[in-house]
């Protein structure tokens, strides 16, 4: 028996409402960077074609997943914090929404928190922890989830140091987008076979 009270009930989402939800965020960060280039001094981190970029976003993609499910399985506050995110955002979507979670957050965040930030913070140590903490604390819904957070903080560390690497922003894109779509399928394939 334990003396914890029940976690607080949160009203459920619709798959409507995660999906403009997801459309309206993505319109957001991408009007801040668009804003941020226009006003600031800064350049937008190349982006361009390169097949080695898409290998070695699918590869840290992987490596991120993998981190990712051994954490959730040795860490309850991870896995409890993770958990509720899934549950309030990916439960109500339908498998073709999942390209939707892979491709609208990966490319807007990236496009700020990478494309836009982390050349204006410097690309350097400073920059890439500042802008890794930015993105780490877009992922914060409430005090519970803190360590969600740190994950993302984390995620956000290496999807700088891929930029910062690399010189190109398809690299943090790719790991981004198949990052979502991937720990999404997951879930809702071990949602599946549990039901």
């Amino acid at each position: 028996m334990t003396d914890r009270p029940p976690p607080p009930e949160t009203e459920s989402l619709t798959r409507t409402q995660i999906l403009i939800a997801m459309g309206i965020t993505a319109i957001v960060l991408l009007g801040v960077a668009k804003l941020w280039l226009r006003f600031g001094t800064v350049e937008l981190l190349p982006l361009y074609w390169n097949p080695n970029a898409i290998l070695w976003g699918a590869a840290l993609s992987l490596a991120i997943v993998a981190a990712s499910s051994l954490l959730y399985r040795l860490w309850p506050a991870y896995r409890e914090s993770a958990q509720f995110y899934l549950e309030l955002v990916i439960a109500p979507l339908a498998w073709p929404d999942l390209l939707w979670l892979g491709l609208l957050p990966g490319m807007s965040e990236e496009l700020l928190f990478r494309g836009v930030m982390l050349p204006a913070l410097g690309l350097n140590p400073f920059g890439l922890a500042l802008s890794s903490v930015c993105f780490g604390a877009l992922h914060l819904s409430n005090a519970k989830q803190w360590p969600y957070t740190i994950w993302a903080t984390v995620v956000g560390g290496l999807l700088g140091a891929s930029a910062w690497l690399s010189g190109n922003l398809l690299v943090p894109i790719v790991v981004h987008v198949l990052t979502n779509w991937m720990s999404a399928c997951l879930w809702k394939f071990r949602q599946f076979q549990g039901s």
